[in-house]
């Protein structure tokens, strides 16, 4: 549906999106995940007509959009500031959009109706946006980018203003809301768990280049490079070479791997469970910091070689307690 073909953009001379390829499928949920600055926004931007890229191609539907304008696109946009009107009620501001295509004041009412209805604000078109909580008024700003029907949907990390407790319910409503709609949407964020929860595919940008594109599972069980395995939370990263047979040597020792990977510079990735506390292990260490962390505690050591490892572990340990660890298993990485 949407097709993106090397897309180039800089900034003050300096590269910004550096060769972004992209297809997104009919229906389909693709989230665009990374660090602020990576060039997420202007990437959206170029999608709507905002901006321009300086190279690269893009197609919706067979399409070339480069000489479509804004308002002849179709697509709709969502924002963490969702500016809203302030002095229209609800109804008035789903309405906006279907009063700028001119639609029959009948067909509005029956249309602002069926987006309140669908996002689950049945009863709220004469409330006043401001005396809605964040959520009421991010249901809002969904139903009216909803209601003129846009081919694509875009999404500009659009619930990182709310507390965790409210985003996370929102985030499952809104991959209920598109799916029942079968939805085309593009949806930025910064937050793992956001992306894992939302989308179909996952695609990683990091300093203006896609750097890994999967299902979310692919994604987490096997990153593509020391970067997404650290933007993802895993930070148990050793330099690594081969040694022999597949056995790699890091600084915490010799290791069995199953990868096939032989890039020239490899990275040992050890994940938090696969490390178990044992009085007898030769690695030894001793517990800098322990968090409990909904079912289970997260400790830090610091092995007696100056090495920081992240633990995961259904026991409560002291800090300072002097500890062995075993590695069960490690896994390869490009660096």
């Amino acid at each position: 549906m949407l097709d993106l073909r090397h897309i180039y953009k800089t900034y003050n001379s300096a590269p910004l999106l550096q060769d972004v390829s992209l297809t997104i499928n009919a229906g389909e949920i693709v989230c665009l995940l990374g660090p602020s600055g990576s060039g997420k926004t202007t990437l959206l931007r170029i999608i709507a007509g905002l901006e321009t890229a300086e190279q690269g191609e893009i197609f919706f539907a067979g399409q070339d959009m480069r000489q479509v304008p804004v308002h002849q696109r179709n697509f709709g946009m969502m924002f963490q500031d969702l500016a809203l009107f302030p002095h229209k009620n609800v109804f008035e501001n789903v309405a906006f959009g279907l009063r700028m295509q001119n639609v029959s004041p009948a067909e509005i009412r029956t249309r602002v109706q069926e987006i309140l209805d669908l996002v689950g604000l049945r009863g709220f078109g004469q409330r006043n946006v401001n005396q809605l909580s964040g959520g009421e008024q991010q249901r809002v700003a969904l139903a009216r980018a909803l209601a003129p029907q846009p081919r694509l949907l875009m999404f500009d990390e659009p619930l990182g203003a709310l507390d965790r407790i409210l985003r996370e319910q929102l985030v499952v409503d809104l991959r209920s809301i598109l799916k029942r709609i079968g939805m085309t949407a593009l949806y930025v964020t910064h937050d793992q768990d956001e992306a894992f929860a939302i989308a179909d595919r996952i695609a990683i940008i990091h300093a203006g280049r896609i750097v890994q594109i999967g299902l979310p599972a692919e994604i987490y069980h096997a990153p593509a490079n020391a970067f997404v395995a650290r933007f993802l939370g895993m930070t148990n990263l050793l330099p690594a070479r081969w040694k022999g047979d597949h056995h790699i040597e890091t600084a915490l020792g010799v290791f069995p791997v199953t990868s096939p990977l032989h890039a020239e510079n490899l990275v040992a990735l050890v994940r938090p469970d696969q490390i178990r506390i044992n009085a007898s292990a030769s690695i030894r260490a001793h517990i800098a910091e322990c968090t409990f962390r909904v079912g289970r505690y997260r400790l830090r050591a610091i092995t007696t070689t100056g090495i920081e490892l992240i633990i995961d572990s259904q026991q409560l340990y002291e800090v300072g307690a002097e500890v062995g660890l075993e590695i069960n298993a490690v896994e390869l990485v490009a660096a």
